[in-house]
C-alpha cells in the first residue's frame, strides 16, 4: 500500500510573474514532512508538422540553461486563459507564423512531479498556412524545418535535450 500524504499547512513564500512557491506541512510515513511545490498556470507545447512531413521548430537561448536549444513551439498558458486548445493556437501563431487546419491533442505531461504542478498539453497540428511571427517583446525566436524522422531520430539520439520536445515527438511518431 502506498502511503498518501495530507496537507497539515501551507505558506505561500514566493509571487512571481510566472510562477509562485509554497512550503507544505503534510503528514508522512514517520511523521511530519515539508515540501517546497512550484505553483504554475501550466503550458502548451505542439509538433506542427508541414505538408511536406517537416517538424516545425524553434531555436531560442534559454537563460536558466545558459544556452541556446532547439523545441517545438511552446508557451505558458495566460492567467484567466481558460482552454488549452486556444492557448496552443495562440502560441504556435506567436512564434512561428504558422495558423493551422487540423489540431489533435497528444496528452498532457507533468513536468516534475516531485516539486512542481505544471501540466503541458502537448498537440499535434497540421495543415498548417504561413504567416508572419508576432514574438513577445523579450523574444528572440529562429524558426526551423526539418524532416520529421530526422527530428524524431535526433530525440532519440540524444542530440534534443528539451524534454516536452521529444516526449511530443514520441506521442506523435505513435499516432502516426
Amino acid at each position: 500500500m502506498i502511503f498518501k500524504e495530507e496537507l497539515i499547512s501551507s505558506e505561500r513564500i514566493y509571487e512571481g510573474a510566472i510562477l509562485n512557491v509554497r512550503r507544505d506541512t503534510v503528514t508522512a510515513v514517520k511523521g511530519v514532512a515539508y515540501r517546497e511545490i512550484i505553483e504554475h498556470n501550466g503550458a502548451v507545447a505542439i509538433v506542427a508538422i508541414t505538408d511536406e512531413d517537416k517538424v516545425v521548430l524553434v531555436k531560442q537561448y534559454r537563460y536558466a540553461a545558459g544556452r541556446a536549444f532547439v523545441e517545438i513551439p511552446a508557451g505558458k498558458i495566460d492567467k484567466g486563459e481558460n482552454d488549452p486548445v486556444k492557448a496552443a493556437i495562440r502560441e504556435l501563431k506567436e512564434e512561428t507564423g504558422y495558423t493551422a487546419e487540423s489540431i489533435e491533442h497528444l496528452g498532457n505531461i507533468n513536468v516534475s512531479v516531485a516539486y512542481s504542478e505544471e501540466v503541458i498539453h502537448l498537440y499535434m497540428m497540421t495543415g498548417l498556412t504561413a504567416g508572419e511571427q508576432s514574438l513577445d517583446e523579450d523574444e528572440a525566436v529562429e524558426v526551423l524545418e526539418i524532416p520529421f524522422d530526422e527530428v524524431y531520430e535526433m530525440a532519440g539520439q540524444g542530440k534534443l535535450e528539451d524534454a516536452k520536445t521529444v516526449a511530443a515527438l514520441l506521442m506523435a511518431k505513435a499516432r502516426r
